[in-house]
C-alpha cells in the first residue's frame, strides 16, 4: 500500500478510536443545555467551546461522529448487498437475468440518487435507520458494476471450468469459487462508497432531513452553525474539518488498497 494510502488508514483509525472511546472518557452527555454559557470559545471546562445552546462542542463532535460514522458504513454494507446480489447474479446466469438486471442498474443511474433521497426521506421520515436504507438502496449501482465486470472475468477461468466439470451447482460455484476473487475490487469500491454515504448523509442532515435535534451528527452541526458563521465560526469549522479528513482519508485508502491489491494497475499509473 502506498504511504498515502497507510497515512489515510491511521487517520480513519484515529477517528474510530476518538468516536468510541472518546464519549467514555467526555462524559459531558451532549444534549445538555447551558444558555448562561452560550457560544463559549475554547477553554479549561470546553476544550472546543459551546454551541448556542450552550452545548459541548466536543461532545456533540464524539457522539455526531458515532452517528456519522453509522450510517456510512451500514449504508455500503447495505449497498455492499444489493449490489453483489445483483451484478454476480447478471454476470454469472447471462441471458435475460443479464439483460433485465443491469438494464436496472443502467436505468438507477440515470436516476439523479440525491434528489430521490431527499422524496423518500420527505415521504418516510428521517430515522437513522431510514436514512441507512435509503442510502445504501439508492447507492448499489456502482458495486453491481464492479460484481458484474469481475464475475464475467472468473467465470471462464480454468479453475472454475474444472469446478464446473466436477459437478459443483451453480450458487456454490458462484460462492465459493468465483466471488472470493472479486473481493480486492469490492473492498476498494466499499471504502469509496463509505465517503459517498457520509458525504450524502452529512448533506441530507445539513439541508435538515437528516438526523434530528438533539441527537448530534456532523451534518446537523453543519446546519445549526450556519447561522453563526461570522460570529462563531468555529462551530462550522470542526464538524467541516471532521467530514473532509474523513472522506479524504476513505478516497486515499481506496486508491492505496487498489495499488495494494491490483499491481496491474499500479503498473499502468
Amino acid at each position: 500500500m502506498t504511504r498515502l494510502g497507510l497515512a489515510a488508514l491511521v487517520a480513519l483509525a484515529a477517528v474510530a478510536l476518538l468516536v468510541v472511546a472518546g464519549p467514555l472518557l467526555w462524559t459531558i452527555a451532549p444534549e445538555t443545555t447551558d444558555p448562561a454559557n452560550a457560544l463559549l470559545g475554547p477553554g479549561a471546562a470546553h476544550p472546543f467551546g459551546t454551541d448556542e445552546l450552550g452545548r459541548d462542542v466536543l461532545s456533540r463532535l464524539l457522539h455526531g461522529g458515532q452517528v456519522t460514522l453509522l450510517v456510512g458504513v451500514a449504508a455500503m454494507l447495505a449497498a455492499l448487498l444489493a449490489g453483489v446480489l445483483v451484478g454476480a447474479s447478471a454476470g454469472f446466469y447471462g441471458g435475460w437475468t443479464d439483460a433485465l438486471l443491469m438494464r436496472l442498474t443502467d436505468a438507477m443511474l440515470a436516476v439523479p440518487a440525491f434528489f430521490l433521497i431527499l422524496v423518500v426521506i420527505t415521504v418516510v421520515g428521517s430515522s437513522t435507520l431510514t436514512l441507512v436504507l435509503v442510502i445504501g438502496a439508492l447507492s448499489w449501482m456502482p458495486v453491481a458494476r464492479v460484481a458484474y465486470g469481475e464475475t464475467l472475468r472468473w467465470k471462464t477461468a480454468e479453475f472454475v471450468v474444472a469446478a464446473k466439470s466436477l459437478g459443483v451447482s451453480p450458487p456454490r460455484l458462484l460462492v465459493r469459487h468465483i466471488l472470493p476473487q472479486a473481493v480486492p475490487s469490492l473492498v476498494v469500491s466499499a471504502t469509496l462508497g463509505v465517503a459517498y454515504a457520509i458525504l450524502t448523509e452529512s448533506a441530507v442532515s445539513y439541508l435538515g432531513l437528516g438526523v434530528q435535534p438533539p441527537t448530534p451528527s456532523w451534518g446537523n452541526m453543519l446546519q445549526r452553525a450556519q447561522r453563526y458563521v461570522f460570529t462563531a465560526p468555529a462551530l462550522a469549522l470542526y464538524p467541516g474539518a471532521a467530514i473532509t479528513l474523513v472522506v479524504l482519508a476513505f478516497n486515499f485508502l481506496g486508491d492505496g488498497l487498489r495499488d495494494a491489491l491490483d499491481p496491474r494497475a499500479r503498473r499502468h499509473r
